[in-house]
Formats: structure tokens, C-alpha cells, sequence
């Protein structure tokens, strides 16, 4: 078969030309195409250079969850500084900000499906799930060069490192403590004091109620929500207890993490909930996230530091004079060490980013205490780091936010859930446990015994 070669017969007369004329003029036009190819690289040459000093377009890509507009200043505050870092690149951040309650699923159905994303907001309890799924990027080796971890709390630091690797950074906290009408109390002759034990905590309830009925406020809050379990664990770390401790003999992992919430320590901490209601306090279960005290339908209110959101930060100034906070959930009995839960944001970098060195800048300027520290200022949130927590900056956000170094002493006594892929199906076995003590249906131990065991089964122990 002869392979087809359109221009063999050409350049084969051009071979054996026997006088050499075309032989030499084809020399001679490859000399000029050569000379013509030098000239015009050399007058191309200035474009090319233009086109690499405007610099390369990069656009970040991002995941968060609301509210909208704490984002738009942080991103926008980080973003000319990385700008700054980088004049010789445009860059840009196109991020989607959405309802919390479809943040987790729209940067799981990402990563499922590989989209680039190059920064996402990732609950504190959803940290050990993603990781493990292999959807965050290990961080740990740019940590550690970055070598600011001793200035967060420890709490706060150990939040974002699951199987001792670093897979997010704890950008902001907040605290759960207890919050009060001032006028009220006075109101129904209670002294805040008597709201810091258990039982002064129950006394002070039916004092309230009795005298409150009838004007549309009640006593005190419980929360009878999806996140009840949050607001019981405080109890329990107070008695010493905990959610899951590691244990040996797991079928497959040998050494893995075990339900211990239904302990001693679980069951009192279960009761007291369970006396709350014996004593006429109902449980909540629509949740409005203390716009419900705001409104002054509860006298007394356990919630998190962003209740003060509810009041307008023009308000902020003279807010202590007619509201009262307590920085501790009741305990047991005087002199017992009480405990909170911290929850807030951890900025992760996907596996799927394209852009993973410069995402880590961004991030890394986001938590700067520069440009962080305006924005808690303004949003009321609480740091995870100490140079904003205690150092120059503590000053101005002392300030401005009301109970701020109350708030922050209670960092101290706070606790993060487990960072661990199954901590989602425990909480909700836990719930349902704190669900059929306030409905009457079990008793907290059998409630809570039984609720270990489908957590037991979650973890793999059978």
C-alpha cells in the first residue's frame, strides 16, 4: 500500500532538479520565511510582555453561610490586602452565601461532584464529616509554617484539627450564658443571684410564673428545638461528664470514640431538665434564636452571645442597664464550676480548590486581627484568638459590646462538640432522649441508655 503523501511529488522535484534553479529559490524563500518568522516574534514580543504585566485573572470561589452582609465586609477588607500582596494579578471573589440550614448540603453536593471551590464556612461539627469524606485539604503543613496557633485558644485551635491534622481554622465563637429583664426580676421580687444554682434556678421559675401570669411573659426559656442537646450539655460537662470518650476493642478500629453521655453525670444533668419542667417551664419548640426575648416574652432566657443581635447596636450603650447577664448556666450547688458550649465558624479549603495557595493567603488575611476584630466589633461575635480576646483590641470591643469581657471569661469554661463524622446522628439520638423526658414518656436514664445504644451502633461497636 503506498501512504498517501499529498506533497511528496513536490518536494521530490525540488530534490532533483537537475539545473538547481528551484533548489535555490527554495533556499531562498526558507531564508526569508526564517527572517520574517525573527521579525515578527520581535515585534510581538512588547504585546506578550503587556499581556504578562497586567497579570493573571484569578477568581476565588466560596461557600458560606448567612448572614450576607458579615461576609461581604470581611471578603471585601481581605480582598485588598491579598490584592495588595499580588499587584501583578486581578483578583476577584465570587462567593454564595445561603440560609444555614442548606450550607452543609450545597458544599457536600460540590464536593460530591468536584466543583472548584476554593474557601468554605464549615460548622464546628461538621468538620470530622467533611474530613473524613476527603473533601477538606490538609492544612496542617501550611499551619505550621504559618505558626500562629498558640495565639487561639486551645479549645478554639483543637476545634479545627481531626485525626491530628489541621483542617480548618476557628474564625469567630460565641457562648451560651444567661440573660435577664432587669425590670422584671424586680418585677416578681427575685435577685439574680438566686438564678445561679440549680435549685434557686427552679425556686426562682414558679416565683415568676405565679406573679407574670397572665401579662404574656413567661419565666424562663427551655429549649425544646432540634439543637436541645446544646443547651444540656453544659450541664453535663459541669458534673464532669462528656459526650464520647475513646475506648479499646472496636470491632475494626480498635481504639475508637464511645458514647458516654448516658454516665451519672448524664442522667443528673437529663433530671434537671426534667425538674425545669415539673416546675411549669415549657419547652420551646419553635426557636427564634433570642429574638424571643428581645421581644420580652421570657423573663429569663439561657442563649447564645448573639441575642445582642436582636437589639439595634445604637441600643448597645446603655443595653446593661436594662438587661442583666449571668456568665454561667446554673449548677448543682454553690461553688461548683459551671460550663458552656461554643459554637461559630472554621474557614476549610476544599480539595477540589484550584487555587489553593492563594485561598490560603485569603484566609489566613480574613483572620488577621486587623481586619477581623471590625467585624465582631460590629456583628457582636467573639474571637477565637487571644490578641483580640485580651490584647490591644480588646479595648474598643469592650466598648462597644455589652457583657464583652464577661463573654469572654467564659471561654475559659467552654467546650466544642466532638469533631467527628458521626457526631450529627448522635446529637439527634440525644434529642430524641431529651424529647421523651420532657413529653413524660421515659425516664432519664432509660431515655438516655437507650439513646447510647443506637449511638453505639452509629460509632460501629455492633
Amino acid at each position: 500500500m503506498t501512504k498517501f503523501d499529498p506533497f511528496g511529488k513536490y518536494f521530490s522535484a525540488i530534490q532533483n532538479d537537475s539545473f538547481g534553479f528551484v533548489s535555490q529559490n527554495f533556499k531562498l524563500i526558507l531564508i526569508c520565511g526564517l527572517v520574517l518568522s525573527i521579525l515578527a516574534a520581535a515585534s510581538l514580543t512588547p504585546f506578550m510582555t503587556a499581556q504578562s504585566q497586567q497579570g493573571k485573572q484569578v477568581t476565588l470561589t466560596a461557600i458560606v453561610a448567612e448572614p450576607k452582609d458579615r461576609w461581604d465586609t470581611l471578603f471585601a477588607n481581605a480582598l485588598v490586602k491579598l490584592r495588595e500582596k499580588h499587584p501583578d494579578m486581578t483578583i476577584n471573589i465570587d462567593s454564595r452565601i445561603l440560609p444555614y440550614a442548606d450550607t452543609r448540603k450545597q458544599i457536600l453536593t460540590s464536593m460530591a461532584g468536584k466543583t472548584p471551590i476554593d474557601i468554605v464556612s464549615v460548622d464546628q461539627i461538621w468538620l470530622g464529616e467533611f474530613a473524613e469524606a476527603g473533601f477538606l485539604s490538609d492544612l496542617s503543613s501550611l499551619a505550621h509554617a504559618w505558626n500562629r496557633s498558640s495565639e487561639w485558644y486551645k479549645t478554639n485551635w483543637d476545634g479545627g484539627i481531626y485525626n491530628d491534622k489541621v483542617y480548618g481554622i476557628w474564625a469567630w465563637t460565641d457562648v451560651r450564658s444567661m440573660w435577664y429583664w432587669k425590670d422584671l426580676l424586680n418585677q416578681t421580687g427575685v435577685n439574680p443571684d438566686s438564678l445561679k444554682t440549680w435549685n434557686g434556678y427552679l425556686a426562682s421559675a414558679k416565683k415568676m410564673e405565679a406573679a407574670l401570669k397572665g401579662n404574656g411573659t413567661q419565666a424562663m426559656h427551655l429549649v425544646g428545638a432540634s439543637h436541645s442537646p446544646d443547651m444540656w450539655y453544659p450541664y453535663l460537662w459541669m458534673l464532669g461528664g462528656k459526650i464520647v470518650d475513646q475506648r479499646s476493642g472496636h470491632p475494626q478500629k480498635g481504639t475508637y470514640w464511645f458514647p458516654t453521655y448516658n454516665s451519672t453525670e448524664g442522667v443528673k444533668a437529663l433530671q434537671f431538665l426534667k425538674d425545669q419542667v415539673k416546675a411549669g417551664i415549657k419547652p420551646q419548640i419553635d426557636h427564634f434564636w433570642g429574638q424571643e426575648f428581645a421581644d420580652k416574652k421570657f423573663a429569663v432566657m439561657l442563649e447564645g452571645s448573639w441575642l445582642l443581635g436582636h437589639f439595634p447596636p445604637d441600643e448597645w450603650k446603655g443595653l446593661d442597664q436594662r438587661i442583666g447577664m449571668i456568665p454561667a448556666f446554673p449548677v448543682p450547688k454553690e461553688g461548683d464550676t459551671s460550663a458552656t458550649m461554643m459554637g461559630g465558624w472554621m474557614l476549610s479549603i476544599p480539595e477540589t480548590s484550584t487555587n489553593r495557595d492563594l485561598a490560603w493567603e485569603l484566609l489566613t488575611i480574613m483572620v488577621q486581627p486587623d481586619v477581623l476584630a471590625p467585624v465582631l466589633e460590629k456583628y457582636g461575635y467573639l474571637p477565637t484568638q487571644k490578641p483580640i480576646g485580651e490584647g490591644a483590641y480588646s479595648a474598643q470591643l469592650n466598648a462597644t459590646i455589652p457583657y464583652y469581657k464577661e463573654m469572654i471569661s467564659m471561654i475559659g469554661i467552654g467546650h466544642s462538640r466532638p469533631s467527628i463524622p458521626e457526631y450529627p446522628q448522635i446529637a439527634d439520638n440525644i434529642r430524641q432522649a431529651i424529647d421523651e423526658v420532657y413529653l413524660g414518656i421515659k425516664e432519664p436514664k432509660q431515655a438516655l441508655d437507650d439513646a447510647a445504644k443506637k449511638s453505639a451502633q452509629v460509632l460501629g461497636w455492633s
